[in-house]
């Protein structure tokens, strides 16, 4: 079972109907006990950073530490991305997980902000081997939609370029990330998203 957080700002619909193709069963939740006694657990994030004070202000957040400490799969996607590093320059004022190092910014670059659209990803070294890029080759195109990107930091599992070099994924342990959306990201978000699904079992199993 996939377990969907809810902070009335995430990309829902689109990734449960991802997940649901996958032939996965999700559940929808904002109840932190919920969220505390998932199998595997997604944060689809957008809009900005701020919104994710909601998930301090109602337990949430203690209860994502608490699952991600006892070793529950957690994948952020965009802001739910964004979120596991210290913070970002969009909200200064709005704590992240600091699971990375590192703060995110808004892009410096003369190209149009948002990035918007498909772009290529390209495995860091660090990266080998990566369990959520498992069967994904390099400079596959990905859907962003984003003005704000974190820093290419330890952690950073593939990196993309628009203007400047950004984190496009991260991986650490239990914890992953992508800054795009693999639910909008054709046959290679969803063999993304079935490698994070296929780890989640074999966590479920043990």
């Amino acid at each position: 079972m996939i377990t969907l957080i809810d902070y009335k700002a995430g990309n829902l619909t689109s990734v449960r109907k991802a997940f649901n193709h996958l032939g996965q069963q999700t559940v929808v939740t904002g109840d932190p006990a919920l969220v505390r006694e998932a199998e595997a657990l997604v944060l689809p994030g957008v809009g900005h950073f701020c919104t994710t004070e909601r998930l301090a202000s109602s337990g949430v957040r203690d209860a994502v530490l608490e699952a991600i400490a006892r070793g529950v799969p957690f994948l952020g996607i965009c802001v739910g991305m964004q979120w596991q590093f210290a913070g970002s320059t969009e909200a200064p004022e709005t704590q992240g997980l600091a699971l990375f190092e590192g703060a995110c910014e808004r892009f410096r670059t003369s190209l149009k902000v948002p990035h918007v659209g498909w772009n290529q990803i390209r495995r860091t070294p660090a990266a080998e081997p990566s369990r959520l890029l498992a069967g994904v080759p390099d400079d596959s195109f990905v859907y962003f939609t984003h003005s704000y990107r974190a820093p290419v930091v330890a952690g950073v599992s593939a990196v993309t370029t628009y203007g400047e070099t950004f984190a496009a994924s991260v991986e650490r342990e239990n914890v992953f990330g992508t800054q795009f959306h693999p639910e909008k990201s054709g046959d290679t978000g969803l063999r993304i998203l079935k490698n994070f699904c296929d780890y989640a079992a074999e966590k479920s199993a043990r």
